[in-house]
């Protein structure tokens, strides 16, 4: 995901030539001016996406894409050339909306602050030296360096914004559940419950390391989106229905529903989720086109 991944991005570039002529004649004769030609349009550069208005350059893209490539080999990992190729592109797109975000908030970054956080990644690599030869090994050049560096500290500063709106405390739901990895035990569970048996006892039979305490958690927390609308819909002592996941089949019960400090994990989670919504609605609201 973008918010666990650091992506820098590249060059942006382009050059316009243009020219016109014009003759006369040794006799005029009456006529309706001639309008003089508009300029003619820019070439645009060859571009994997342009994100209102500016580019994602083919070659910043492919370079990235290269980038991603390597480090996911280096980790044994593998992925099939279109998953890769589109989760680069929109990690791209994301960051750079984060970045003309910065730059809409009055966010600048200086000549002098690119030079000086270039001068201590330099301190931090041993040399200036050893700074050129990191850049080589991973397909930048001085100038595509530094704009992938000014798009990434602008990018940094409002995902920080983003996530610095996330409340520490909001309500939550002190939960625990009944787990199993079968249809048929959850119908059995579902019966016990109904006949009278308590719903911890329950819980810690089919869970004796958990006792099926969940703790705190917030509206968005649980990853199946069924799970946490049909955990949200209890108050405190209801107890719901069986719920399948992918995890298995579940009964969830309320202990308490009140505001609740977020478990560090829990920040976490709500702070990503909120980037990616702000993500998501930026993108809705932006001109995007991919090429194809």
């Amino acid at each position: 995901m973008f918010f666990k991944r650091i992506v820098l991005t590249l060059l942006l570039t382009t050059g316009i030539t243009a020219c016109a002529s014009f003759g006369t004649s040794s006799t005029p004769t009456p006529s309706e001016p001639t309008p003089t030609p508009a300029p003619p349009t820019p070439t645009p550069p060859p571009s994997a996406a342009v994100v209102n208005g500016e580019y994602i350059l083919t070659a910043e893209y492919e370079a990235e894409l290269a980038r991603f490539k390597a480090a996911q080999s280096a980790l044994g990992l593998t992925f099939a050339e279109e998953d890769a190729a589109k989760t680069v592109l929109e990690d791209m797109i994301a960051q750079l909306l984060l970045s003309q975000a910065a730059r809409e908030e009055n966010f600048a970054v200086t000549e002098s602050d690119l030079q000086s956080r270039i001068d201590a990644l330099a301190t931090q690599l041993g040399s200036a030296e050893a700074l050129t030869q990191w850049q080589s090994a991973h397909g930048y050049d001085d100038a595509s360096f530094r704009i992938a560096l000014k798009r990434s500290i602008e990018s940094a500063w409002m995902r920080d914004k983003i996530i610095a709106g996330v409340p520490v405390s909001m309500e939550q739901i002190h939960l625990r559940q009944i787990l199993t990895y079968n249809e048929a035990d959850a119908q059995t569970a579902a019966q016990d419950l109904n006949a009278g048996i308590d719903f911890d006892e329950l819980a810690a039979k089919y869970d004796p390391v958990t006792n099926g305490e969940l703790g705190w958690v917030p509206k968005g927390y649980l990853l199946d989106a069924a799970a946490d609308e049909a955990v949200f819909a209890l108050q405190a002592g209801e107890v719901s229905g069986i719920i399948p996941t992918e995890a298995g089949f579940h009964i969830f019960k309320a202990v308490e529903r009140a505001g609740h400090a977020l478990s560090p994990d829990a920040l976490l989670a709500m702070q990503e989720r909120a980037l990616m919504d702000w993500i998501a609605a930026q993108r809705g609201a932006s001109e995007i086109v991919i090429a194809p």
